[in-house]
C-alpha cells in the first residue's frame, strides 16, 4: 500500500481541479506500478482497491471485456433479485438526469454482472467498446477498480474517476456507485451507478446516486411493512379461534401477528420448510400451515399432534354454497361466492393439482386466462390458506376433501357455465 504519510493525497473536487488531479492521478497509478515511491497518492479507498486488484493478478493494460450471460440467464436474475421491483423507482429518480448529463444509469446484482443500463444514447454506444453491458462483470475481480466493483468489494459508496480505475482502457471514463441492502436484514442485494466520459464528471453524482440507493431501500421497507399487514389480516381471524401460543410470520420469520405468548421480532425458521409438524429451537414442536405470504406456527402443547385436515365442499343448495374446514386450527365454515365453488370443485376433481392455464380451461373453457384464475386463486387462498397449495394448484397434502353434490347432480351449479362443472351435469344426465 502506497505510504500517504509524506504523500499528497488526490482528491478530484471539480471538474477543472478534475484535469489536474487526473494528470497526479496517472503519476500515482504509473509509480505504482512501476513500484517506485511517489509525491501523490490515491486516495484511501483507491489505494485499498489497487492493492486488491493488483493481489489478484489485473493486468492493467488487459481489455475490460468480459464474457457476458446468456440473455434466458440475464432475465432469471432480473426475477431473482429485489432490484426488478425497484427499477421504476432508480429509472425515476436517476436515469433521466444522466441522460440530460451525457450518462448512464446501470444497475448491477451482488456478483457485479449488468442487469440493467440506461440513459444517453451516444453514451450507450461507447459504453458498448469497454464492455459496459447488460451480462457483463464488473466486479473488482474482472475489471479492476471500478465504482461497480469497489463499491461491491469494500460495501460503501465509491466514485471511481479517470486514471484511479486500475485499467488503463477505463481512464477516459467517470463513475459513481452506491450499494443497495434489503433493510430487514442488511444483506446487499444490488449496485446502482452512474457512468460517463470523464468530462462529465461531478463531485455531487455520488451523493446523488447514494441517496437514489437509500430511497430504494426504504421502498423495500414500505413495501414489507404492507406485506406484513396484509399478512396480519389474513391471520388475525384465525388466530382469534386457537387456544395455546401461535404466530402468524412472513417467509422470512418477521412477526406480524401473535397469540398466547409474548411477541418476538423475528423467529428463526428452516431453509427448507413446509406444512405439518415441525421442531424449531426456540419453539419446540409446532404445527406449520400455510398462510399467502407466510406462514402460521402453532405451537405443539399437546393439542395439535395428528389432527386431520378436512374440506367438505357443500355444493347442494345453489343459493347457500359453502365450505367447512376442520383441522388443528379448529372449525369453522366459509360462504362461497358461484366462482369460487367452481374453482373448488376443479380442485376436488383434480386432486392432483392444476395449473392456471388447466383452471382457466376448467372455469372459462380458455386457457389463456390465467391472470383472472390468478386473481381469483389468489382471493380464494386467503380465506382458505390453511388448506390449499399452489404449484400446482391443489388442495394441501393430507387434506381431506368431500363434495355434497345435489340430490340431483344434473342440477349440480345450476347457473354455472364451467366446462368442468357442465361435464359433471351431463355425465349425470347419462348416466
Amino acid at each position: 500500500m502506497t505510504d500517504t504519510g509524506t504523500a499528497r493525497v488526490v482528491r478530484v473536487t471539480g471538474q477543472g481541479a478534475g484535469r489536474q488531479a487526473s494528470r497526479s492521478l496517472h503519476r500515482a497509478r504509473e509509480a505504482r506500478l512501476a513500484g517506485a515511491r511517489s509525491e501523490v497518492a490515491p486516495r484511501a479507498e483507491i489505494d485499498a482497491s489497487w492493492d486488491r486488484v493488483a493481489r489478484s493478478g489485473i493486468d492493467p493494460d488487459q481489455s475490460p471485456e468480459s464474457a457476458l450471460l446468456r440473455a434466458d440467464e440475464i432475465e432469471h436474475r432480473r426475477h431473482s433479485t429485489a432490484l426488478g421491483e425497484l427499477m421504476p423507482l432508480l429509472r425515476a429518480g436517476l436515469a433521466s438526469i444522466a441522460d440530460a448529463a451525457q450518462q448512464i444509469l446501470v444497475v448491477t446484482d451482488t456478483e457485479g454482472r449488468v442487469l440493467w443500463r440506461q440513459g444517453h444514447t451516444g453514451v450507450l454506444r461507447r459504453a458498448h467498446a469497454i464492455c459496459l453491458e447488460e451480462g457483463a462483470d464488473w466486479a473488482e475481480g474482472a475489471t479492476g477498480t471500478n465504482a461497480i466493483g469497489t463499491a461491491l468489494a469494500a460495501r460503501v459508496p465509491v466514485q471511481v474517476h479517470s486514471a484511479e480505475h486500475f485499467i488503463r482502457a477505463l481512464h477516459g471514463w467517470t463513475c459513481a456507485a452506491a450499494p443497495v441492502r434489503d433493510p430487514r436484514d442488511g444483506r446487499l442485494i444490488g449496485i446502482v451507478d452512474i457512468s460517463g466520459p470523464a468530462s462529465t464528471f461531478h463531485p455531487a453524482t455520488l451523493a446523488l446516486v447514494d441517496s437514489v440507493a437509500r430511497l430504494a431501500e426504504g421502498e423495500i421497507r414500505g413495501r414489507h411493512l404492507a406485506e406484513i399487514e396484509r399478512l396480519r389480516a389474513v391471520a388475525a381471524p384465525i388466530l382469534c379461534r386457537i387456544g395455546g401460543r401461535a404466530l402468524a410470520v412472513d417467509v422470512h420469520g418477521r412477526l406480524a401477528a401473535v397469540t398466547g405468548m409474548p411477541p418476538v421480532d423475528r423467529l428463526p425458521l428452516p431453509k427448507s420448510l413446509g406444512p405439518g409438524p415441525v421442531w424449531l429451537p426456540s419453539l419446540g414442536m409446532c404445527r406449520v400451515e400455510p398462510l399467502p405470504g407466510g406462514w402460521l406456527v402453532q405451537v405443539d402443547d399437546g393439542g395439535t399432534e395428528g389432527a386431520r385436515r378436512r374440506v367438505v365442499l357443500d355444493l347442494s343448495r345453489p343459493r347457500a354454497l359453502a365450505v367447512r374446514l376442520t383441522g388443528p386450527l379448529g372449525n369453522r365454515t366459509q360462504r362461497l361466492s358461484p366462482r369460487h365453488a367452481e374453482l373448488l370443485y376443479a380442485l376436488a376433481v383434480h386432486p392432483q393439482g392444476r395449473t392456471a392455464s388447466e383452471l382457466a380451461r376448467d372455469i372459462f373453457g380458455d386457457g389463456t386466462r390465467t391472470v383472472t384464475v390468478r386473481a381469483e386463486v389468489s382471493r380464494l387462498r386467503r380465506q382458505l390458506a390453511e388448506v390449499l397449495a399452489h404449484r400446482p394448484y391443489r388442495f394441501g397434502d393430507g387434506v381431506e376433501v368431500e363434495v355434497i353434490h345435489p340430490e340431483d347432480r344434473a342440477d349440480l351449479l345450476p347457473h354455472s357455465r364451467a366446462p368442468v362443472v357442465a361435464k359433471a351435469r351431463g355425465a349425470a344426465t347419462t348416466a
